[in-house]
This record gives structure tokens, sequence and C-alpha cells, in this order.
């Protein structure tokens, strides 16, 4: 079905069951779905028609959420835009899908407004009953349109680490298919209450658990930007169930309680069953950290927008004896492989590319017919992740394709250098990346944040790592920063450490 049909069919089976929580505001599935009508009459009102694509730029609010279903109801595409964005990034995602319309908070007016000026703007939020939010309530709910199930729903672009961001086009049944395979890969029932904190643009907050929730009939419950300790907070005060988070935002609220010497005990979390870890790999020390204090079950999941995002799991049972990696199978409804350069699947103790399988994938980069040709081979998307397949056949990712380092003919993956520098007493933060040589094809260059008063030069750095790695992995240039280069989603942006690199 799609998607605006998924929410009707949720709210006919379960018409007075809370399905949206956002501080005092809370929403029915049967509110819900009124509300979705009637920004689908709202929308049709402003001219935007089936195929159109508008630009929705909010924090975890309800307008997000209402403008989305409307937008479906209403046959058109949702483009979700990062709210962290300035105004020249926002000008080129709106320009470069084609935006007929814009929708985002009042607090982001003027960047928006900056980036997109002949934009037409709809302002949720402060607006006192005026702007989307009381159009909304105002509007006559309409049944809008029925969208084939393969018409286009979604415009998701990536993050752009190593160029510019690419918009990801998915379809009403790819995206059905995404919530249905994660439900089922993480064990989400009709009960839970979700707390949704991470930015609701992302690809798995909105693809993976606003939509199974809509999918099973559960609570969505928006925590409007994470904060450590009002995260805490919510889940006591809220009794959520479950939460999805990148590692950090589970280590952040041990740190800063402490700091402010909160009492950690008086966060009751035992409502919690399920917490979700993804966006990066878990070591075993935060493993452990999470197991001390957080009740429940801990799942890592893997995947990536172009894939829906669907991808593998590591379940509870595998969080300490295999910490580190990202599972050994796909979800259901995903076939992952491990590949060698010729396309050869890689035996236990070898490493090669990540490809996977799903009837959830992309149909395609918007406008980029080479970058599309380039993602897939036959059926299967090519990650661009480089993964290392243990004795018992569990991933573990060691780099990305284009931070493979060649030096000497040798294969340097960057993520090992970078986890082993960490190490170092006084690396706060570092990123490793290749710089070309004329006699070795490359050569290895650390950029390190020290930490406050420190300054690491290459000898202490190369006597650090000495014993612990091959010499070749070593760094033969040190340059330290006051921070490394991240994007809005606060993914370091390797292509700019590599252009500086290249001209050291």
């Amino acid at each position: 079905m799609h998607l605006a049909a998924m929410l009707e069919s949720t709210a006919r089976k379960f018409p007075t069951k809370e399905a949206l929580v956002h501080g005092e505001r809370r929403l029915t599935y049967r509110d819900l779905d009124d509300g979705a009508r009637r920004a689908a009459a709202v929308f049709r009102d402003a001219g935007v028609r089936p195929g159109d694509r508008v630009a929705v730029v909010t924090y975890n609010t309800p307008g997000f959420v209402l403008a989305a279903f409307g937008l479906w109801r209403a046959g058109a595409v949702l483009v979700p835009v990062n709210h962290k964005l300035q105004a020249p990034e926002v000008a080129r995602l709106v320009t470069h899908c084609g935006a007929v319309l814009g929708i985002a908070d009042a607090a982001l007016a003027d960047v928006v407004r900056a980036g997109a000026p002949d934009l037409r703007w709809l302002w949720t939020e402060g607006q006192d009953g005026g702007g989307f939010d009381g159009l909304v309530a105002s509007a006559q709910p309409w049944d809008g349109v029925a969208p084939d199930h393969d018409a286009v729903a979604q415009i998701l672009y990536t993050s752009g680490t190593t160029s510019a961001p690419k918009g990801c086009l998915h379809t009403h049944r790819g995206l059905a298919s995404v919530a249905a395979y994660t439900t089922a890969a993480v064990g989400l029932r009709h009960d839970d209450r979700f707390l949704l904190a991470m930015p609701i643009w992302h690809a798995s907050p909105l693809n993976n658990w606003l939509m199974s929730m809509v999918f099973l009939g559960g609570t969505v419950v928006l925590q409007r930007e994470y904060h450590p300790v009002e995260f805490l907070r919510t889940v006591a005060a809220e009794r959520t169930t479950a939460f999805f988070g990148a590692p950090i935002a589970y280590v952040a609220p041990l740190q800063v309680a402490r700091a402010q010497g909160l009492d950690l005990a008086s966060f009751d979390l035992s409502s919690a069953r399920l917490w979700l870890a993804g966006g990066a790999p878990v070591g075993a020390e935060v493993v452990a950290q999470i197991a001390d204090f957080y009740p429940g079950e801990f799942h890592q999941v893997y995947g990536m927008s172009e894939m829906g995002p669907v991808g593998t799991t590591l379940g509870p049972a595998h969080q300490e004896v295999k910490a580190g990696s990202i599972g050994h199978a796909g979800m259901p409804g995903v076939d992952v492989r491990v590949v060698d350069l010729d396309g050869n699947d890689v035996a236990p103790g070898g490493t090669g590319e990540i490809w996977l399988r799903s009837d959830t994938r992309m149909l395609g980069y918007l406008d980029d017919e080479e970058a599309t040709r380039a993602a897939f081979v036959g059926d299967w998307y090519r990650s661009g992740d480089v993964a290392h397949v243990d004795e018992d056949g569990f991933l573990f990712i060691v780099d990305r394709l284009k931070d493979v380092i060649i030096t000497g003919g040798e294969n340097v993956y960057s993520q090992e250098v970078e986890e082993a520098l960490r190490g170092h007493p006084e690396v706060a933060d570092v990123a490793v990346v290749g710089r070309p040589h004329a006699d070795w094809g490359e050569s290895v260059v650390a950029y390190i944040v020290p930490v406050l008063g420190a300054e690491p030069t290459l000898g202490s750095v190369r006597d650090f790592l000495s014993g612990r790695m091959a010499r070749y992995k070593a760094p033969r240039h040190v340059v330290l920063l006051e921070t490394l280069p991240r994007n809005p989603s606060g993914k370091l942006t390797k292509h700019v450490l590599r252009s500086h690199a290249a001209e050291i």
C-alpha cells in the first residue's frame, strides 16, 4: 500500500491509540490521519500536484509528520532537509530537487529564506495559529489521490561525506518494506512507545523507526532535539520502551550527568526494553558502559540511505563476544555479501566490499545516471564499506572503499589506524587519510585534535604505534587541528582533508 494508506489502515484499527506525543500535545491515530487529510488539502490549495516535490525543514515536531503524510496523501514527494544546513546548502538541495514549496519551522525562517528566497515557504511553530499549522487546523479533510505503489514517495539526500549530497529516490513500496523488515529485525511491538530524539529528517529515524511505529500502531514520542539529560527524563516521564541513537547518544548522558553531579539512579528507565544504535560500530568499552546502566536489550543496526535504510543487525547475544561487528547476516528481506575486487565472495578471514540486495533499495540517484550505474551490480547495491569477515562469518567494517590508503602496494585501512591512535593519551580526535606520493603511491597522514594542552608529534605518534601495528601503517605526517571538518550530520568530510593533504 502507499504510505498514507498505511496510516489510514492503522487509524481504522486503533483510532484512539496514542500515535504522537510532543510535550503536552498528544495525537491519536484518528487525529493523525485526520491531520494528514487536512494537510493534503493545504498542499492541494497551495498548487502542489501529484509528483511535485516539497522540501520539509523542521526539528522533531508534529508538523514534520503531518506534512509527510499530507504530501503522500496528495500524491506528492517528501524531501526531508537537514535543519542544520546553512543557506547555500539549503539553496543547493531545493534547487536540485526542484521543490515547488517549502515547509519549515519558524525558528529556521532566516536561514531557509536566505537560501531559497524565491520559494514559497509555510512556517510551522511560533505562528500564533497561523502558517502551516493554522492552515491544517482550518482545512477541510481531503481524501487525496492514491499514488501507485512504485511511485517516488521520498527524495532522501545522502550526508555528502565524499562528495556533494546525492538524492536517493525511494518508492512507497520500498519504504513500506523498510518498516516491515525493521519491525521483524529487532522485534518492535504494537505496545512500544518509541522515543525519537535523533533528527527526524535522517534516514533511520524517519524510515526505520517512525514508519515502523505507524506500521504497527505504536506510539512515537518526539523530543524536539536530542539533549543528554532531557533524553533520560523523557524516557522516565513517558515510560518509553525503545530508543535509537548514535553510540555517543548513550555515552553522553552518563558523562553529562556525572559532570553535573546528577544522581543517575534517579532516572527510572525500567520501562525500556530496546536500545538501538547505528551510525558507527560500537566497541567493547561502550557496550560495557551501556549494559551497566541501560536496562533491556541492546541492538546495533547497519544500513544506508540508498537501501532505505536496511542492512544488518547485531543482537544482544553477540554484543560482547563480537563487539565492533555489524552482524553476520542481513535483516529479514535483505541479502548481504562481502566480495573481492572481482566480485567473488570472500572466505572467512578475508576482507572485501559489502554488497546488499533488497526491494527497499532506491530507484537511483536524482539526475545522476553515472553515479547510479556505479552504485549497482545487477540487483546488488555496492555499499562502499570494506569489511573483514571473521572465522564465524561476522562482519567488521574496517574502512570506506574510498578511504583505503595504498602505500607501497599495501592496503592501509584508515579506521584501523584511527582506532589505534584514539588510545594515545594526547589524542582527543583523529582522522587518517592518504596523500599522493611519487614513490609509494600514497603516504599516511594523521589529522589530530590534541587533548587540551598537549602537542603530540610525529615521533611520539609513531613511537606509540610501534608494536601495535605494522610500520607501513603508521603516519608519515601529523597535522594538528582544533577541530576536524564535519558535515551538518556530524560525519567526517574526509574529502576536505584529502584535498588539504595533497597540498602539504
